[in-house]
């Protein structure tokens, strides 16, 4: 396996350069590039042949850490590299999870730290290296990505649909809710809409699991899921059809 190629974003220099040194004395790792600057470093990740891991700080004048992230998943998608936070602010895991970072380290840390994570990308990376391609929706079923896994669901197991900001959570029949990163325009648009209606912004639901309805919400059992504004008139269409 060729070594992972990484860069480091921090503006405090002691912090980088430990970083880097660690990646240097990590035999699977290479650097590709340390930067003081989390700008210079979005604009070079565009231009560099493959980075596999990106280690940076969080607050960092200009762009912080977080925002950086957000821009590298916006500009390469499913082809991003992996990201560790380095900080010393351990409040920020939960915004790591929704960024899908792969860890993040908190200051200070020692290589003993370092090696955890850095091992941590090296299993992944094998991984990824031996997955199949993401497989495609049957008639009957659809694949959620959840962490490094495809996991294929029955349109009959699911009840509804909720959006959560930046992944969604689909609710079953029988089972814990399955958490994946996501977005409801994108799985509206995967859902057959015979079988699968969006009530408002933040629900799509199952239309054989409803229960009951009236002019403004929906019943699945006991769960009552109101109909936003913008979508009633669809909805009135639907009643009318229902009823019919």
């Amino acid at each position: 396996m060729k070594p992972l190629q990484c860069i480091a974003v921090d503006d405090e220099p002691l912090a980088l350069n430990l970083v880097c040194k660690f990646i240097e004395q990590t035999p699977f790792l290479s650097l590709s590039g340390k930067y003081k600057n989390a700008i210079t470093a979005l604009q070079d990740l565009k231009t560099l042949e493959q980075v596999d891991l990106v280690f940076m700080d969080i607050h960092m004048p200009d762009l912080d850490g977080i925002e950086l992230a957000k821009m590298i998943k916006a500009i390469q998608g499913e082809h991003a590299p992996k990201l560790v936070f380095t900080t010393a602010y351990n409040q920020y895991a939960i915004e790591g999870y929704k960024l899908e970072a792969l860890d993040y380290l908190l200051k200070p840390f020692n290589y003993d730290d370092f090696l955890r994570v850095a091992l941590k990308a090296k299993s992944h990376s094998e991984k990824a290296a031996n997955t199949v391609p993401a497989p495609t929706a049957d008639h009957d079923a659809i694949f959620f990505k959840v962490e490094y896994r495809w996991i294929k669901v029955m349109f009959a197991e699911i009840l509804y649909i909720e959006g959560v900001k930046d992944y969604v959570k689909v609710h079953l029949i029988n089972g814990k809710p399955i958490i994946t990163l996501n977005s409801l325009k994108n799985l509206e648009a995967k859902l057959p809409s015979t079988q699968f209606m969006r009530l408002n912004r933040s629900t799509i639901v199952s239309i054989p699991r409803i229960t009951a309805v009236t002019k403004t919400s929906v019943q699945i059992n006991e769960l009552v899921i109101p109909v936003g504004e913008n979508y009633r008139e669809s909805f009135g269409a639907f009643i009318r059809d229902w009823i019919d």
